[in-house]
């Protein structure tokens, strides 16, 4: 059976990598598959696909950063669009890497760095975004990246990746998108939710906790909610 002129089989992975990856229900669905194969087919680079999910999240950041001198609600689903780009990205490069056989340790830096990147130019955009706290936005940074440092430091001491919530990646964007969409569709004298103290707050917090969970959980296989499984 193939896919796009790809065998079937290119498409599962090993349990044991199954295992170390971060789980994502949506790479079950058929245009997730679908879409990895189409890609694969055309020898389109993961790490071509990491650098498109980072650019997109620094077009969100920016594209945050000019509401607080522009009221343009095309601004605001600019970026809820980067977010959620972003996490699409991340979830095709890994795929598509599988599906042609092009996992490489040259992959994982690609994976990892360009998500530090996409971290930093969100959070940051957000800080300085209408209503935003700047301050609370290089905190969110900070901390977003101090909790990835504990999960890859806890993979290279031998513990598997622990993508434990809350406030994981996806946690993160999803709070970035919804605010956002509530932003471009609600007028400004209407707005109560904005990236103020108590929002950027709570995705700082999130990390905190996160990095606490992850370092008490070190060679331990996390336990996944279903929460966190389904998540996209």
């Amino acid at each position: 059976m193939t896919c796009y002129g790809l065998p079937a089989t290119f498409m599962q992975e090993a349990p044991s990598k199954a295992m170390d990856r971060r789980p994502i229900a949506t790479r079950n669905r058929k245009w997730a598959q679908s879409s990895t194969a189409w890609l694969a087919s055309r020898n389109v680079s993961p790490n071509a696909i990491s650098i498109a999910g980072m650019s997109a999240c620094i077009v969100a950041g920016i594209a945050l950063g000019v509401t607080s001198i522009a009221d343009y609600r095309i601004l605001w689903l600019v970026a809820a669009l980067g977010a959620q780009l972003r996490l699409t990205a991340n979830m095709l490069d890994g795929m598509v890497a599988i599906a042609s056989s092009r996992t490489s340790k040259t992959g994982e830096l690609y994976n990892e760095v360009p998500d530090r990147v996409s971290d930093a130019a969100v959070f940051i955009g957000a800080g300085f975004a209408w209503g935003g706290n700047i301050t609370l936005g290089y905190i969110a940074t900070i901390l977003a990246i101090f909790t990835a440092y504990v999960r890859a430091a806890g993979k290279i001491a031998g513990a598997p990746n622990d993508f434990c919530g809350p406030m994981a990646k996806q946690h993160r964007m999803l709070v970035i998108t919804l605010i956002c969409a509530y932003a471009a569709i609600t007028p400004r004298s209407w707005q109560i939710i904005t990236f103020n103290d108590s929002q950027i707050g709570l995705v700082t917090l999130g990390p905190v906790t996160s990095g606490l969970r992850r370092l008490m959980t070190a060679g331990t296989p996390p336990a996944q909610t279903d929460w966190e499984l389904s998540a996209a």
